[in-house]
Parts: C-alpha cells; sequence; structure tokens
C-alpha cells in the first residue's frame, strides 16, 4: 500500500468514526452518541463537565486510580493509528516520532501518587496540606502535539479530581474529536460517569473564546502560542499558560563530542523539530566547533555551506520576522525543496548550517528541522549568547560539558523551567531519563513541567489539640 492508498484510508476510517452516532459501535470506535463528550455547543458542553464534576467529587480516590489505568490499557493499542493520524491531518511532523511521544504521555504521566500530602504537627494540634480539584478545567490543546497534550493533560487533570473541556487546534480536529471521545468512553466504563471529558464538534477560535469566559470554567490551562496564552490572562480566571520557547544547547570544549553530536541530533530531529523544548540552536566554542560539526554530519546532519543556498534556506523559512508556518514541522527534504536546494539520495534527519550570532534563524523559535550553529570564543561568551537566545522565556534549555561549575553557573542563569545536562533535549520531559512526562510546561506563568499537582488547589486543614505523638 502506498502512501496515497494509506492516507485515503485512514482518513475515510476518521470520517466514518465522527459521523457514526450509534451507541455502543460508535464507542467502541472513538465515537459518540448525542449528550455525551461531543457537543454542538460550548454551554452544553460545559454544563455537562460540571455535572460530571460534581458526581465525580464523591467518587473514591481508588475511582482516579482505576480511570488512569484504564486509559492506559485502552488506548495502548491505538497509539501508531492516532500517530498516523495525526501526521496526516496536521501535515507536520512524522508518525513513528509521534508514537514515541504518545507513548510518554500515556505510560509515563503520573497519576494520583504526584498528589503528595504533608502534615505538620505540634502541642496546638495537626495540619493537613492537601490538593483538591479545582472542578471543570478549559484546557486548549496545541496542533503541533494534539494526542500527546490531550493524554498528558487528561490524565493529570483527572488524577487531580477535575472535569475537562478540551478546545482542540482546528487543524488537529478530527483526530482530537477521535480521541477525545474514546476518552471518555474509556472513562466512563472505568467509573460510570459520562462527560469527565468533553468537547465541541467544530473547535474553533469563537468556542475557545466562549469557553474562556464560561462561569463553570474554574481554571483554564493553556497550551500554545503566546497570543492563546495571552488571551487567557486577560479572562480573569487562573490560568496556566505554557508558550513560547527558543531553547538553545550550549556545548563547551570539555564536552564528549561524540556523545553530545548524538544526542543534539537526536533531539531536534525529533517530530522534524515539533516539540518546543528541541535544540533551536547551537552555540559551541571554537576550539571544539569543527569537531562536532563533523561528527553532526557522521549522525544523519546535512550541512548547507554555500552562501547562496543559506541565504536561499533562510528566506524560505523566516518570513517577516517569523517562522513560515507552511513549512513549520516539515521534513528536512520538503524544506530543501522548498528552498529550490537538491534533496540528497539519504535524505538527512537535520539541515545545520553556520551563522552569525543575531541570524534570524537563531533568534527566531522556527519549529523546523533546520539547526544553525554559532562559534563563539570561550563559555563566558557561549553562555552570554545562550541567555540571549532564550530571551528570558525561561523554556529549557541544553548544555554539554563535563565541568561541574559551568553547568551549575548556566543552569543557575538561565532559570529555565527545564535545563538538560548532558543528554537529549527530550530528556527534559522523561524520555529516556528520570521524571516525568509532560505536553504542557507552563513557562508564562511560572509552574513549569505540569502534573496532576498543577492541577489541584493546595487545602489546609485544621484539628486543635490532637494527633500529635512525639
Amino acid at each position: 500500500m502506498n502512501t496515497t492508498e494509506l492516507e485515503t484510508l485512514i482518513r475515510s476510517i476518521l470520517t466514518e468514526q465522527l459521523q457514526s452516532h450509534d451507541d455502543q459501535p460508535a464507542l467502541a470506535c472513538g465515537c459518540t452518541s448525542d449528550g455525551v463528550a461531543l457537543f454542538d455547543t460550548v454551554d452544553a458542553a460545559v454544563k455537562a463537565a460540571h455535572a460530571a464534576f460534581k458526581r465525580f467529587q464523591e467518587a473514591p480516590l481508588k475511582t482516579r486510580s482505576s480511570i488512569v489505568a484504564a486509559i492506559r490499557a485502552g488506548l495502548a493499542d491505538c497509539l501508531p493509528e492516532l500517530s498516523e493520524a495525526a501526521a496526516l491531518e496536521t501535515g507536520m511532523g512524522n508518525a513513528a516520532d509521534k508514537i514515541l511521544k504518545n507513548r510518554a504521555a500515556l505510560e509515563n504521566t503520573p497519576g494520583i501518587e504526584d498528589l503528595v500530602t504533608t502534615a505538620l504537627t505540634g502541642d496546638e494540634g495537626m495540619v493537613l496540606f492537601e490538593y483538591s480539584p479545582y472542578g471543570v478545567i478549559g484546557s486548549v490543546a496545541p496542533s503541533t502535539n494534539p494526542t500527546e497534550t490531550i493524554i498528558n493533560n487528561s490524565i493529570s487533570m483527572l488524577a487531580a479530581g477535575n472535569a475537562i473541556y478540551f478546545s482542540p487546534h482546528p487543524g488537529a480536529k478530527q483526530v482530537s474529536l477521535n480521541l477525545i471521545a474514546r476518552m471518555e468512553a474509556i472513562v466512563f466504563k472505568a467509573c460510570g460517569i459520562h462527560n469527565l471529558i468533553v468537547t465541541v464538534r467544530e473547535p474553533s477560535f469563537e468556542a475557545t473564546q466562549q469557553m474562556m469566559a464560561h462561569p463553570n470554567i474554574a481554571l483554564l490551562a493553556i497550551t500554545g502560542g503566546p497570543g492563546i496564552v495571552s488571551m487567557a490572562l486577560k479572562s480573569g480566571k487562573k490560568t496556566i499558560g505554557a508558550g513560547a520557547g527558543n531553547p538553545p544547547c550550549l556545548v563547551d570544549e570539555t564536552a564528549e563530542i561524540v556523545k553530545a553530536a548524538r544526542d543534539i541530533i537526536a533531539g531536534a530531529s525529533l517530530d522534524y523539530n515539533l516539540p518546543c523544548i528541541a535544540e533551536k540552536s547551537v552555540i559551541v566554542v571554537e576550539c571544539v566547533a569543527d569537531q562536532l560539526i563533523q561528527q553532526m554530519r557522521e549522525y544523519g546532519a546535512l550541512q548547507i555551506t554555500d552562501p547562496q543556498q543559506m541565504a536561499a534556506l533562510r528566506e524560505v523559512c523566516i518570513q517577516k520576522g517569523a517562522a513560515n508556518k507552511q513549512l513549520v514541522g516539515k521534513s528536512p527534504a520538503v524544506i530543501l525543496e522548498a528552498a529550490g536546494l537538491p534533496v540528497p539520495a539519504k535524505v538527512p534527519k537535520l539541515i545545520i548550517l553556520e551563522t552569525a550570532a543575531d541570524d534570524p534563524l537563531v533568534v527566531t523559535e522556527q519549529l523546523m528541522p533546520v539547526l544553525p550553529i554559532v562559534r563563539v570564543d570561550n563559555f563566558e561568551q557561549g553562555l552570554a549568547l545562550a541567555l540571549k537566545v532564550e530571551d528570558g522565556l525561561h523554556h529549557t534549555a541544553i548544555m554539554h560539558s563535563q565541568n561541574v561549575s559551568r553547568l551549575n553557573k548556566a543552569a543557575h542563569l538561565m532559570q529555565t523551567s527545564i535545563f538538560v545536562k548532558n543528554g537529549p533535549s527530550f530528556a527534559g520531559i522523561g524520555v529516556g531519563a528520570e521524571g516525568f512526562t509532560t505536553f504542557t510546561i507552563a513557562t508564562p506563568t511560572g509552574e513549569g513541567t505540569t502534573s496532576a499537582r498543577t492541577f489541584g488547589r493546595l487545602r489546609r486543614c485544621v484539628l486543635t489539640n490532637g494527633f500529635s505523638i512525639r
């Protein structure tokens, strides 16, 4: 089966699923009947979720654990299908890497174990600090990581005891609606409560605005660009905002260059550089720059050195001071063709080119497998440039070095939500490294890497004159 036939088949399956309204068959394939999961209006969807939340409040904690376990089991076999559908519908990234990201979201997002209770005791009694739910959370999901964000946030938010209204990106409408309906069916089967996950049948900017203004939305969780985060912050509601990033990767002369090259290629090429945490530029100390670039070429990077070709690449990738949306998340082959450059018989994993420190490719978050490399004289100069490139977004930074003092200094000064030392960028979200996975990295509002506790209110419960046995 060729690519065109595969795309036609998947689109027909998705269309059939979304149009089905028979109760049991629809739920089995991921769709739903009227009044469940997918609604005609924002008001109807949010009110249904609010009613579901009230029932959910009465359920024991073990119900939340059952829901999380059911989601993990129910979606395990669907990840290839979801990944392929997301790649086809959005035209961004590739299915193989999306499977990796979806699996991380499904398997490595913590559940209720993240809701740690703490206590203080003394002569005057006891105080408990515990996380309790907000209510209905309005969650905006991007087109760059649609299924990953929905899976990740669903597990975190439901584990914290909330119901969820999702506002998917219209550019990922079909795959998002299919996933939301499928997850709602899984959750209902696990707990007997309908509409803990809802959305509207026609996602739109207007629908998102209505959701943000709805009185039954208690909290906003926004995963998207600066515009949508800014709109949420003006809503008057508590907002957890995951905004833009432009992660620099700093390499000094003490780094293990072979490993650094392999890690950089792996991180920057993942899903064609769509993840906001991916390396967007490399800043390398002069004395090891040639060796690093040579190793990057050996690990699958194509270096562009001709000035005219570099100019053509820059012109097609950056337009009017921003990334060319038509090329965001496209393959190296597509980008080379768009720039009028020859595509090698063996398509590269990544396109690299040496640039000046102020090159538009360096200072712009391009979300493409095009990686600019800047040489610096020494570590101090490199760190100063990395700080400038990151631009105070406090999102992600990566550094390769064996000098602990330098690593510590960079981490301290960068103050990013994620700082990866001697690894690929995706180690920062628990892929191939320790730590949990998240696709909502709240840098504008300061929560950082989100998990279940992020979506819970911290409550204080006091008992006087009792339960201190010291």
